[in-house]
């Protein structure tokens, strides 16, 4: 009975507190994602221009949903959702909207964002199906893709003397 009462109670805590949650539904690899927590679920606004993708995620599929702690960035609890897209202007899309909206940083259009969201782009809500799922024992980072980039090789040893002598003429 306890497990039955922390699973859920431990998703929510979790979920709320966190800035971020990784979502993985059908594509490949898992995907950060701003979002949040409202009538017992998880809301993600995007698929518009200016907002966060939403690749993989379907409504009436699943998605596996990693939590990360706001303050050390690890791993809390992993959590499979139902996905269900809500239909722009309904009453759960205006609550959830209304949310969102509050929580949105940098937004291009400010009041004028949740008629751009109906026009243009999908709010998901994913719901907690089930319990928890166990975390992976090992790290989940994946291999940098090969890239042409380079690092910064370290300056030359006579540049701080000429930067120097630059400000003693001064």
């Amino acid at each position: 009975m306890t497990d039955a009462l922390l699973g859920p109670a431990l998703v929510e805590e979790a979920t709320k507190k966190s800035g971020l949650i990784w979502v993985k539904g059908s594509a490949p690899a898992p995907r950060a994602l701003w979002h949040v927590w409202h009538d017992g679920a998880a809301h993600v606004v995007g698929d518009g221009p200016g907002e966060q993708p939403l690749p993989g995620l379907v409504s009436g599929g699943t998605a596996e949903v990693t939590v990360r702690s706001k303050d050390k960035g690890g791993r809390i609890v992993a959590w499979t959702a139902a996905v269900t897209e809500l239909a722009p202007r309904s009453e759960e899309w205006d609550a959830a909207v209304a949310e969102l909206k509050g929580k949105r940083l940098n937004a291009p259009d400010g009041e004028a964002m949740p008629e751009r969201w109906a026009r243009e782009c999908r709010v998901l809500r994913l719901t907690p199906s089930g319990s928890s799922t166990d975390l992976p024992d090992g790290s989940l980072a994946a291999a940098p893709l090969p890239t042409a980039a380079t690092t910064r090789r370290a300056i030359p040893a006579g540049l701080p003397k000429l930067l120097l002598k630059r400000r003693k003429r001064r």
